[in-house]
């Protein structure tokens, strides 16, 4: 792999463990402690209710969590927000317009057009020649490989 797209994926994984969990738990966080802190503890009625932030913190966790899976919920099953992201993900895809490598590359696709050259031949009343032949057994090998757990071509990066 090269230094550049080893970069690139470093960028990547950096990004996600930033955004998913070191930020997100850090922004929970000092969303508790200002609002605690800056607001409840100033107002005597709320700190009658909140009458310490170990409370308040048990509040949030207690009811805050189930809003925010109930939010969570809707925005994966009820508004087309989710949707319009994966429209945007699934067309600045470069592998959309292309045959993804691994299986797809080597067995799924040349399966594809053999069964539709044997269509093809089948329809004009023509014979299949022995490379045809020989090039289907191999596709049918490769199955049965994969069907049996193996790896048709291993990715670069996998030892």
């Amino acid at each position: 792999m090269g230094k550049k797209k080893l970069a690139f994926r470093a960028w990547y994984y950096f990004r996600m463990g930033w955004s998913t969990y070191f930020a997100f738990i850090i922004a929970a966080l000092n969303t508790m402690v200002t609002t605690y802190y800056l607001a409840i503890e100033k107002v005597d009625d709320l700190k009658i209710i909140f009458p310490s932030f170990t409370v308040y913190a048990l509040f949030w966790v207690s009811v805050g969590i189930p809003i925010l899976i109930t939010i969570g919920y809707i925005h994966f099953k009820r508004v087309p927000a989710y949707s319009s992201e994966l429209d945007v993900g699934v067309y600045s895809n470069p592998w959309l317009f292309k045959v993804m490598p691994g299986y797809n590359l080597k067995v799924v696709f040349p399966m594809y057009r053999i069964l539709t050259l044997m269509l093809l031949k089948l329809s004009n009343d023509e014979k299949l020649n022995e490379d045809e032949i020989s090039e289907i057994k191999k596709i049918l090998n490769d199955l049965d490989h994969l069907l049996k757990g193996g790896y048709i071509d291993k990715p670069k990066n996998m030892s």
